[in-house]
């Protein structure tokens, strides 16, 4: 509930038409009742925790720190918005480590919430919990790069989004864009910057955007990235795990995340 109210209300703040392959829901009901039911859906999941505590389901210790722990998320969720935000509307270009940090925050976070209640809730210890957590923030983060990697160059993508590559006339700083910033000629890095300014439209406009990036060989590097914290976050989860149809289900979970097409 609270990941498809974080939908309902980036739509609204993109301005984006189709959502998996549907209009958004301000498109069909307005601004208005978008975003309040965006916002009302961060705030369901509590009735949950309100039925533990009726029924006597947790300790009150463990209710406390579902509390804790799910405030404290959805804080740092909409600090990572807030951040996205703030560089797409072209008033800094983030560097690869401010946006991985900012990935962890905006996608990460629901990931590593849903892996650390979980763990909570069935009474794993401290470390693991932390641990478990981690990783789920990593494959939050790895999921975070493909959705970025697709929204270019990904046509089954498209057909769910209505215009091949919204993030750059949304000008977004993906992973891509920081990389070949940093790397393309000046004069392409700034012709780059111009378009995402721009907020244009055109796909003419934009592929010349996508081009520019393929040439500095982004969209490899992304993906390379992607591979690297997925196979990373795995080395360090997977002593801590018993051997178990469930774990290997994980792994190839995870996997999926960054060769997924859609």
């Amino acid at each position: 509930m609270a990941h498809n109210g974080t939908l309902i209300v980036d739509d609204v703040e993109d301005d984006s038409k189709q959502r998996r392959g549907k209009p958004c829901v301000h498109l069909i009901y307005g601004v208005d009742l978008a975003i309040n039911a965006g916002n009302a859906l961060y705030f369901f999941p509590l009735l949950i925790f309100k039925d533990y505590q009726d029924n006597k389901k947790v300790a009150d210790n463990t209710l406390i720190r579902c509390y804790q722990l799910y405030t404290q998320e959805l804080l740092n969720l909409h600090l990572g918005q807030g951040l996205d935000i703030y560089w797409h509307q072209g008033k800094k270009n983030p560097s690869i480590n401010e946006y991985l940090q900012m990935c962890a925050y905006k996608t990460g976070v629901l990931a590593r919430l849903s892996a650390r209640l979980g763990a909570l809730l069935a009474g794993a210890p401290d470390q693991f919990i932390d641990h478990i957590g981690i990783f789920a923030e990593a494959i939050g983060v790895a999921f975070q790069i493909q959705d970025d990697l697709l929204n270019i160059s990904g046509e089954e993508f498209a057909k769910q989004k209505e215009l091949m590559g919204e993030d750059i006339h949304e000008g977004k700083r993906s992973l891509m864009v920081i990389h070949c910033l940093q790397n393309a000629p000046k004069e392409k890095a700034d012709r780059l910057i111009e378009i995402l300014n721009s907020k244009t439209s055109d796909p003419v406009i934009i592929k010349e955007a996508i081009d520019i990036m393929r040439a500095s060989n982004s969209l490899e590097y992304s993906k390379q990235t992607a591979k690297d914290i997925v196979a990373s976050a795995w080395k360090d989860i997977d002593p801590l795990l018993p051997q178990s149809d469930a774990k290997e289900k994980l792994r190839i979970f995870a996997n999926f995340l960054i060769d997924r097409q859609i």
